[in-house]
Parts: C-alpha cells; sequence; structure tokens
C-alpha cells in the first residue's frame, strides 16, 4: 500500500513537534506559543502542503442540515 504522507512531511511534523516541546513552536497570526499536540501536527502538515510536500487534502467538516432549515423558518 502506498504511503499517505511523504517523509519529507513526516520530518516536517516531527520538526513541529520538537519545537512545540522546546516552546519554541508559534501559531500563524497571533505568534502565541503552541501548547496542543494536535496543533503542531496541523502546523507541521501545513507547512508541508505550502512546500508541495505529498500530503492528503484537508478534511472538511459537514454542516448539519437542520441548522438552514431553521434559519428559513425564523424569517
Amino acid at each position: 500500500m502506498a504511503r499517505k504522507y511523504s517523509k519529507g512531511a513526516s520530518k516536517k511534523v516531527k520538526k513541529a513537534l520538537h519545537e512545540r516541546k522546546k516552546g519554541t513552536l508559534k501559531s500563524g497570526r497571533s505568534g502565541k506559543t503552541v501548547k496542543s499536540r494536535k496543533q503542531a501536527i496541523a502546523i507541521g502538515l501545513s507547512e508541508a502542503r505550502k512546500e508541495g510536500k505529498k500530503v492528503p487534502k484537508k478534511r472538511t467538516t459537514k454542516k448539519k442540515a437542520g441548522t438552514a432549515k431553521k434559519a428559513k423558518t425564523r424569517s
């Protein structure tokens, strides 16, 4: 079976996790220190994506159908 992520992408994630552990990993615009492991992985993957490494597309969340119906009935 083929690899889901390239070796370069996994190196980026590894680097991001090490930076998080040291306390030097910062998030995008706000520049706050990242404390979450999941957020560090997401940052590593997004950096790999920008460099054109093999990384699956971002997952999109499905919107609930019920919220659209409620909005129509209220107005």
